[in-house]
Parts: structure tokens; sequence; C-alpha cells
């Protein structure tokens, strides 16, 4: 697997990075069982759709996975739909993109956009609820969401492919998902949106140190990135909290960095 870092500003856009939305690539095989990459989003936020289209046309994108609701995980999907259903550049009609997310997000969609619940985005976007632990294949990636801890229904998400594992936690504070999630993943894209000594608030976001903490109980975890920092939050703080219990690979996301799951960087 490929992943590329979209867009990682948390809670909002920042001045030089989109809000959430990582693009996964994987080789397999299409319908018609000829060789294909697969093209999967992680998330789809607040800026996002236009940073994705320096890496590949979002109308080629097999599948949108949504941890959560929030509008810096979701809200370019509104963008998305227009594109769907208004360029006149490439083949018509187009098949729909499925979208899957947290239960109601085919509401929520349309809504924020303005468009009565039915049809909302339907003609362009096959939306589909996540169920807890329940995996999901896209391709040749299997997806297994986790109910984490957030104080809206959101999900992380353990993607596997070809013996190589991602595990995405989505926006959380420490929970007992995150173990299961983590364990022996390659890469650990975790959410340190606080800082230890400022933010003291529970169950909304992890710190640099917890999210260091939960992949060092999770076991077996090869690389650590940190994500989700809002502009206001200095990187190296973040960084030097995680050392306090992490001494593996690490470091913080930033736009446009690559990486080769279960491979060499």
């Amino acid at each position: 697997m490929r992943l590329t870092v979209v867009g990682c500003s948390g809670s909002v856009p920042g001045p030089s990075s989109a809000a959430s939305c990582y693009l996964l690539e994987a080789d397999g095989v299409g319908p018609d069982g000829a060789p294909r990459t697969w093209r999967v989003l992680l998330d789809l936020g607040s800026g996002a759709l236009g940073s994705l289209q320096q890496y590949v046309d979002p109308m080629s994108v097999d599948a949108v996975l949504l941890s959560h609701l929030h509008a810096d995980h979701c809200l370019d999907l509104c963008g998305l739909y227009v594109m769907l259903r208004h360029s006149p550049v490439g083949v018509q009609p187009r098949p729909r993109i499925p979208v899957w997310g947290p239960s109601g997000t085919a509401a929520r969609l349309a809504g924020a956009y303005d468009l009565p619940t039915d049809p909302g985005m339907s003609a362009e976007l096959d939306v589909q609820a996540w169920s807890d632990g329940e995996p999901v294949r896209i391709g040749p990636l299997a997806v297994t969401p986790l109910l984490v801890n957030h104080p809206v229904e959101a999900y992380g998400m353990r993607i596997e492919h070809d013996g190589s594992v991602l595990a995405y936690t989505g926006d959380t504070d420490a929970c007992d998902a995150l173990k299961p999630l983590c364990h022996s993943a390659d890469l650990v894209l975790a959410d340190a949106a606080f800082v230890d000594g400022r933010d003291e608030v529970e169950g909304i976001h992890l710190s640099g140190r917890r999210a260091a903490q939960a992949a060092l109980d999770a076991g077996g975890v090869g690389r650590l990135v940190l994500t989700h920092l809002p502009p206001w939050n200095d990187p190296q703080v973040c960084l030097a909290q995680a050392r306090e219990v992490w001494d593996g690979p690490l470091e913080v996301a930033t736009p446009g960095a690559t990486y080769v799951v279960g491979g060499a960087v």
C-alpha cells in the first residue's frame, strides 16, 4: 500500500495544509480481472479536494472512507458531489463512488449542500454505514472499522493488504479499541491534536504522548506518524511528548509526505 498525506491539519485547514485527507493506493485487479491500481480516501475534510487534485483525478477514486462527520473530516464530499454531477470532462454517466461512514452520513451530506434527504447525493455517491468490527472489502483492501472515543460516532480503520497493515485512528482519545486497531500495524497514523499540560478535557483527542502510549500498548507497531495537529500547535512539542514513551520510527505528518506501508519510506 502507498499512503500520501493530502491534508493533515486538525480541526480547521491550516496555512499550509488542508484538513484531514489521506490517499491510499494499492495494486490489485479490477472486476474484469485486469491489473489496476485501487485508490481510496481516508476522510475528505475541509479544503482537501483542492489539494487532492495535485495527486489524482478525484473522480477516479474508488471509495471514500469517513472516520466521522465533523466538517474537517467530511465536508469536501460536497465538492466531490458537484464534480461528479456537473463536470463535463470524462466518461458519462459516471459510476457512483462508494462512501462508508457513520450512521446518518447520507442525510448529513445532503443537509450540508442544502439538498432534500431523498434523493440527496444518492445518484453520485453510494453511501453505506459502518458496523463496528465488521470488515468491508474494497478491491484488494480489507477495512475493519472500530468504534473509538470521540464526542460523536467515530471510527478508526484497520486496513490490510497482502500482509501489510495500516491503522488510522481518526479522532479519538485513549480507548480499548486502539489495541486491536493498532496491533502489529506497519504504520499507525494517529490523532495527536492535544498537548499534555494544556488540553485536559477527556474523550476528544489523543496527545503525542498518549498516541505513542497507545502504539506501545498495542505491540508490534513499525512506524508512528502523528497527525491532526491544529495550526496553533507546535509539532516539535508533539514529537517531544511522544518521545517520552516511544523510541521507534516517529514523525509528524506533513502534506505531500508518502509512505510505502510495509516497506521502505
